[in-house]
């Protein structure tokens, strides 16, 4: 096992379209929880409706900036349709139902009945929507090298998709920084506080919750775009655990705060990559093989997220006075 080949391998990843797709989904879920408390626990389903509504709006001849568009526009919808029901729901019953409007979504883009649209359980190839995008980027093809990392300039994994969906990271935090230090924010911050204090101060708390639901599923949907453009879509590979993943990210770098959720990312796939490198190396294959490591690997991400929750539930750059879980 070549340890700088890991490292190198590692920082790919934890740099890569994935990680930045879970930073842009946990940015979102923060709005939902480090902000506001509500627990949402389908933030999947989001990403998939953006992978969705990108990809379906592409192959039917959008351009790239519509299909953006799209993307966004059926996580706004999703949202209302989700909210108008579920925002007076509290705790344990708001996840109940934010995770199971996700696996619907999930269930209705693997059915057989909509695979004349979304292809169903094989979902669509990468290549049948990657194109408007890639023939975006100013830069010339060729593999290019920076530092230990060489990467195509303008294919699935690449670093014009790299400079795309970092710079996407960017603007969240920057609004997050701005929306937490506006009036906006502080409400939201005293709806998770204490929700009837807020109401009796003549604030629409339904509305605000509404708000932020909305704004934190487009960030999802983001991520969901981005996590198609290196990849294709599947509706079962943005399932439950890439909300329990997310959920990790955020609570790993910490709730309420800017750039918790982009250090939870880095650090969470960086250490997931080492990790199953690492067992990859040390586990003899009559053992454990391949197809085995990766669940274990799961494991120990599952390991990971009680004992945050135990010992440092703010997470890295978290205060545990701004967390709601811990009042």
């Amino acid at each position: 096992m070549d340890i700088v080949d890991l490292l190198v391998g590692a920082l790919r990843e934890a740099t890569g379209p994935t990680a930045i797709a879970y930073a842009l989904a946990a940015i979102g879920l923060n709005i939902h929880f480090g902000l506001t408390g509500l627990i949402n626990m389908g933030q999947a389903g989001f990403m998939l409706l953006g992978a969705y509504g990108f990809a379906i709006s592409t192959i039917y001849g959008a351009p790239l900036l519509l299909a953006f568009l799209v993307a966004i526009l059926a996580a706004v919808v999703f949202a209302f349709i989700l909210g108008l029901p579920t925002l007076k729901l509290r705790g344990d019953y708001l996840a109940i139902v934010t995770i199971a409007a996700a696996e619907i979504i999930r269930f209705v883009g693997r059915s057989v009945s909509m695979s004349w649209l979304t292809g169903g359980s094989h979902g669509l190839t990468g290549n049948s929507y990657k194109n408007t995008f890639q023939d975006a980027s100013p830069f010339a093809d060729g593999l290019v090298a920076i530092g230990p990392i060489a990467l195509p300039m303008n294919q699935s994994n690449s670093w014009w998709l790299r400079i795309v969906g970092w710079s996407l990271v960017i603007l969240a935090c920057v609004l997050v920084f701005l929306w937490l230090r506006s009036p906006w924010g502080r409400v939201l911050k005293g709806i998770r506080e204490d929700e009837m204090a807020v109401r009796a101060l003549g604030k629409n708390v339904y509305l605000y919750k509404m708000q932020a639901l909305i704004l934190g599923g487009v960030f999802g949907a983001l991520g969901g775009v981005i996590f198609v453009l290196a990849s294709s879509v599947q509706p079962d590979s943005i399932g439950r655990p890439v909300t329990f993943n997310t959920w990790t990210i955020l609570l790993l770098g910490g709730a309420a705060t800017v750039f918790g959720p982009v250090l939870g990312s880095l650090l969470f796939w960086f250490a997931f990559t080492v990790v199953r490198g690492i067992l990859r190396g040390v586990i003899p294959p009559e053992v454990m093989d391949a197809t085995q490591v990766e669940p274990l690997g799961l494991v120990l991400v599952g390991i990971t997220l009680a004992l945050l929750i135990i010992f440092r539930p703010q997470g890295i750059l978290g205060d545990k006075k701004e967390l709601a879980i811990n009042g």
